[in-house]
């Protein structure tokens, strides 16, 4: 090898042990790995950055515009509390159990993750997973680790289904216009292996991604869940030990809990939420007897921990009753927030009642719940007598913070991070961009990246999401690290390293033939990819699929689809896919449980994906 190979690899392996390592953040590593290609002269300037212009970066972006637009408009959130609210599997008189949670996870996450980005479905169903698991008692180390899997699996299914899919398209049609070390001219003037670049179509992942999710997903049906750590510890993490808000809630004609029993619409668990009583047309209701159902017009008055409040607020049609000018339209709401406040001794609204208090005169501002120390809320919050020490939670515009950080009618005043105001007028325009988008998609007629980019900025112009959450939505280091990490991959194909190390691999496996050394390679990438990122791993075994493909003289199409299918399949550990990192915390994991649970379904999956390939994509 060159002595331009020899530094390359050497760069490569240096960002594989700071990735496994946590040196470093991805991004920064490939910007500087391009950097120092560009800087020794192995890779020209244009090369170097050139992945900042590839479509499928932009098509990523876009899509993490697109699917915070649909969670922001609450299409998400209503998908998910309507597949979730009645996961029973054995029937009304017997508790429900996480079997039937999971195969109404399975029916909706799947198909969702084939076009959105698995990242915010799975940041988007956890809490809604979490919350069913409170309500029945459940411990959510059964069903998180299955979310995250449904996910990846579901993003295998089409071209857009998870970012890892866009970059090697984008890479495959990079190299479909670039001349490769081992090709003759003679060769590029027409070869198929040059035709075999060609992009994907956005289901030609289908005829074995469908096949491969339903495999995973019948795994984690039968076998899968029983391997799944019950931690009953955990339960008591999501108990009532956290401060609670007593909270009085109307319920207006247009609430999605009109017409449903207490239970089905979750306010009857005993985990974070209590339902105290309904006032209806002026009578007390203590809910005591089953199936007594919520109406129109009912008063509920709840006592609740904060994260079960904020679960609450974001109902569309059930609003706090204390306040007769309470801002229920999208349009005025978008401008508020959530804010704690601790009264003090000397404030003038000790000794009144909250009714009497007038939140709304005063200070501007909405009272949503109360909370006293060591005392659970009984009776209606507005015949609540203050004290001092007493919180209130209230919703108010975003200058309140400003203006009374230092009033002394208040100890301490601080907002709710994670509650904010849904936009659900806007749902139907969210729901006909993304089947737009689809459709677009579907026909080809547009280019996914222009496609994506529209819809995002379609999302933005038509209300879904605000310029400033459309930012926020978008993972920068994700993008980063993917259009900088095209510049290794250019390296590491043009100094003729990824010749050698597929020559390698092919001299071990040729007397097997094609089909064996497919399945090396796919072997290689699943283990690659559960110890840095799944975009790392398809950029940086991208080039060695090609060299790999021209050494066994076969079309480079079925090594790339196994690249594709390996890159996703991170189940063994932790750390080489996002969404495991996201349930790894909230399930109470330990990596031992991703092994357990993980290394059987990669083993199973790479069987599927071998025998399948070579079908869809022969040699």
């Amino acid at each position: 090898m060159t002595p331009e190979a020899w530094l390359t690899l050497a760069i490569t392996a240096a960002i594989f042990l700071a990735l496994l390592r946590d040196l470093a953040p991805p991004d920064v590593l490939f910007v500087c790995a391009a950097t120092v290609l560009a800087v020794a002269g192995i890779i020209t300037p244009a090369e170097a950055f050139h992945g900042f212009a590839n479509s499928a970066v932009l098509a990523v972006a876009a899509l993490f515009v697109v699917a915070a637009g649909l969670r922001e408009t609450g299409v998400l959130e209503h998908l998910g509390h309507r597949v979730l609210g009645g996961a029973r599997t054995n029937g009304d008189a017997r508790p429900p159990n996480e079997s039937g949670a999971l195969k109404r996870l399975a029916a909706l996450v799947i198909p969702l993750s084939a076009f959105l980005n698995n990242t915010p479905i799975v940041a988007m169903f956890m809490p809604v997973t979490v919350d069913w698991c409170r309500r029945h008692r459940i411990s959510p180390s059964k069903l998180l680790i299955p979310l995250s899997y449904l996910a990846i699996l579901g993003g295998t299914c089409t071209l857009i289904g998870t970012s890892t899919n866009l970059v090697v398209n984008g890479l495959m049609t990079q190299s479909a216009g670039s001349p490769g070390p081992g090709d003759s001219p003679a060769a590029e003037a027409g070869a198929a292996f040059r035709r075999d670049l060609r992009g994907m179509s956005l289901f030609e992942l289908a005829p074995v991604g469908v096949p491969y999710a339903l495999v995973g997903l019948a795994y984690l049906l039968f076998v899968g869940r029983k391997l799944l750590p019950e931690r009953k510890d955990l339960l008591e993490q999501l108990g009532d030990e956290r401060r609670e808000y007593l909270v009085e809630m109307l319920v207006e004609p247009e609430c999605r809990l009109a017409g449903l029993p207490v239970q089905e619409a979750g306010l009857g668990g005993p985990a974070g939420l209590s339902l105290i009583e309904i006032e209806r047309e002026g009578r007390s209701i203590i809910p005591s007897r089953p199936g007594e159902t919520i109406q129109a017009g009912d008063r509920i008055v709840f006592s609740g921990v904060l994260s079960r409040i904020v679960e609450l607020k974001r109902i569309s049609g059930l609003i706090p009753v204390i306040d007769p000018s309470y801002e229920v339209t999208p349009e005025k709401q978008a401008n508020r927030l959530l804010v704690e406040a601790v009264l003090s001794p000397s404030s003038p609204l000790v000794g009144k009642t909250v009714e009497d208090a007038d939140f709304r005169s005063a200070y501007g501002a909405a009272v949503v719940g109360v909370h006293r120390n060591g005392v659970r809320g009984t009776g209606q919050i507005r015949h609540f007598e203050l004290r001092p020490g007493d919180t209130v939670l209230l919703q108010a515009r975003s200058s309140f913070l400003r203006a009374h950080r230092n009033d002394p009618d208040f100890y301490l005043v601080s907002d709710v991070e994670e509650w904010r105001p849904l936009r659900p007028d806007r749902a139907w325009i969210a729901l006909l961009l993304f089947i737009a988008l689809i459709a677009l998609m579907t026909t080809g007629s547009v280019d996914v990246g222009i496609a994506s980019l529209a819809a995002g900025v379609l999302m933005i112009l038509c209300g879904c999401i605000s310029t400033a959450e459309a930012r926020k939505a978008i993972d920068f280091q994700v993008i980063v690290t993917i259009a900088a990490s095209f510049a290794v991959g250019v390296a590491l194909q043009k100094t003729g390293a990824a010749a050698v190390i597929a020559g390698i691999v092919v001299d071990l496996t040729r007397g097997l033939g094609p089909l064996a050394v497919l399945a090396a390679l796919y072997l290689v990438a699943s283990m690659v990819t559960e110890l840095i990122t799944n975009n790392a791993a398809a950029v940086l075994l991208f080039p060695l699929c090609l060299e790999t493909a021209r050494a066994c003289a076969a079309s480079p199409r079925p090594f790339l689809m196994a690249l594709v299918f390996a890159a996703s399949a991170s189940f063994v550990t932790p750390i080489g896919y996002q969404t495991n990192m996201m349930v790894y915390g909230p399930g109470g994991y330990r990596f031992i449980d991703f092994v357990r649970v993980g290394l059987p379904l990669k083993v199973i999956l790479w069987l599927v994906a071998v025998a399948l390939i070579p079908l869809c994509w022969p040699f």
